[in-house]
Parts: C-alpha cells; sequence; structure tokens
C-alpha cells in the first residue's frame, strides 16, 4: 500500500480531515431532507432501487467539495454518475462514493442509512468515511492507521471488533428487504443463528465495529452489491480488526469495469472467520 497521496501538497491525513468534513455537512443535508414530507421527498424509479433528490444533492455537494481538493489526480465512481466504460475509473486514484446508502430506508424512516467515501488504490480502499446521520456518528479510517469513531464535538475514540465469543454465539446482522430464498437457506446453515435486522451495508458493518453484531454475508443473486456500497464499510472494518473477504479467502478489489461484486462475501470480527467461511462453500 502506498504511504504516499494522490495530490503532492496534501497527506492522506489532510485528506481525511477535508473528507470528514464534507461527511459532517452531508450529514446535515441527508437529515434535513430526512425530516421534510415524505409527499416532499421526489423519489425517482431506478433499475435497482429508489433514487431521492436527497441522494442527487448530496451527491453533488460531496463532489464537488472532493474534486476541489484533488482534481483531476483520481477517477470519480459515486452511484448516481457513474456510466458504464467510464475511464476514468481505470486510474490508480479512485474516489468510490454512496451519498445515501440505504435509501429505501430513509424513505421508509428507519433511520438507518449512511454516507460511504472511499479513496482507493490499484483497486484497494487506503482511506473511508462511513457517517450515519441519524445518530451522530461517523467513522474514519486510514489503511495501516487503525479505525475512529468521531462525535459531533470533534472527540476521536479508536474502535476495535470484541473478541473471545463461541461461535455459536455470533450475531449476524441481516436486511429486511433484500433477502433472497438463496441466502435465508444459507444464513439456517450458519453455526450461528442469531439475528440482528438492520438497513444500509454501511449500518450493517457499524453494529459489527460497535459490538452489536459478529458477521455479515452478502450473497449475489440477479443483482449484487456496488463497489459504492463495500468500499468504505470494508475499510472500516477491517481497520478496526475484521476481516471481509470473498468466500474463498481473497480481497475484494474495487474500480474494475463492472462495479458488481458478485458471489459470497463475508465480513466478520475476524476471530472465527475461517470456520465461516468453511460453512458457507
Amino acid at each position: 500500500m502506498p504511504v504516499n497521496s494522490p495530490v503532492s501538497h496534501l497527506t492522506l491525513a489532510d485528506i481525511l480531515a477535508r473528507t470528514i468534513e464534507l461527511s459532517q455537512t452531508a450529514a446535515v443535508m441527508l437529515k434535513s431532507y430526512y425530516r421534510g414530507s415524505r409527499e416532499q421527498l421526489e423519489v425517482f424509479d431506478k433499475a435497482e432501487g429508489p433514487v431521492t433528490v436527497a441522494d442527487k444533492a448530496v451527491d453533488r455537494h460531496l463532489l464537488a467539495g472532493i474534486q476541489a481538493m484533488c482534481g483531476d489526480s483520481c477517477g470519480y465512481l459515486t452511484e448516481e454518475t457513474y456510466q458504464p466504460g467510464d475511464p476514468e475509473v481505470l486510474q490508480d486514484w479512485v474516489w468510490i462514493i454512496d451519498p445515501l446508502d440505504g435509501t429505501r430506508d430513509f424513505i421508509d424512516k428507519t433511520g438507518e442509512y449512511a454516507i460511504h467515501i472511499a479513496l482507493t488504490y490499484q483497486h484497494r480502499p487506503v482511506l473511508a468515511v462511513v457517517a450515519i446521520p441519524e445518530s451522530d456518528r461517523l467513522y474514519a479510517a486510514i489503511v495501516g492507521g487503525g479505525t475512529y469513531q468521531i462525535v459531533p464535538d470533534g472527540v476521536r475514540t479508536p474502535v476495535r471488533v470484541k473478541d473471545g465469543q463461541k461461535l455459536s454465539e455470533l450475531v449476524v446482522v441481516a436486511s429486511r428487504n433484500h433477502r433472497s430464498q438463496k441466502l435465508i437457506e444459507l444464513l439456517a446453515r450458519l453455526p450461528c443463528q442469531q439475528q440482528l435486522e438492520v438497513g444500509s451495508i454501511g449500518c450493517k458493518i457499524a453494529a459489527i465495529v460497535e459490538h452489536r453484531a459478529d458477521v455479515y454475508i452478502s450473497l449475489s443473486g440477479t443483482s449484487a452489491p456496488k463497489d459504492w456500497d463495500l468500499a468504505a464499510p470494508e475499510l472500516i472494518l477491517t481497520e478496526a480488526g475484521g476481516k471481509f473477504t470473498h468466500q474463498d479467502g481473497s480481497a475484494l478489489k474495487y474500480n474494475q469495469g463492472d462495479v458488481s461484486q458478485w458471489g459470497c462475501l463475508i465480513a466478520s470480527t475476524g476471530l472465527w472467520h475461517q470456520e465461516l467461511l468453511d460453512a458457507c462453500i
């Protein structure tokens, strides 16, 4: 992994600080939309789920701020602007952004939506922010530097996943809205059967670093999570001591042309990761 950054006069720590500021402003924007009436929240149909005016407004805000900082030294891959075949995502340094992860939860007002921002280098995340507006929590990480929770007053607290549980006692965090029959059957075969229902993927990974859950499994069917769903949450988890891999144990890779992350992906606190991989064969 590099120790430099895509911008010669900025360190990764400098870039993270600015990204945190942008995320905090974006969180305020989303909370404002969230508290408006459902009738005022314009919703557009999209092939793989709804998109709202909030998604688009926050996407513009984040892109403008990050592009002002990094310019053309990076590519930009966001859920709202990505077009298949876009050549800029083939650069070494690429920002991967989901301005509103969990749009369905945002519309349904469960509170379980998040902002994902990741900077990747040669297909792997090196910097990440996951903000959860409704609980005023923000998680930030730089590769090799650990994960921190940041609260509105600016206090940073290092976070680590929990350890020491028995395999049978692990809690699996699962979706309310996206469970295929194949995934239901896989979850039923696991050696751990306690489940916690949580909305967005960012909120699921937050549940793991907050010690409310231990395992998350994604199993693609006709569709799959996208790069912007996973890049930031992955680094937040792994820098907190967890693991996030394909079922065969290989690392996730991003901005490779196909933005879908197919197959069986497993996130965990790490202690029983291999046993969970084996259980999902």
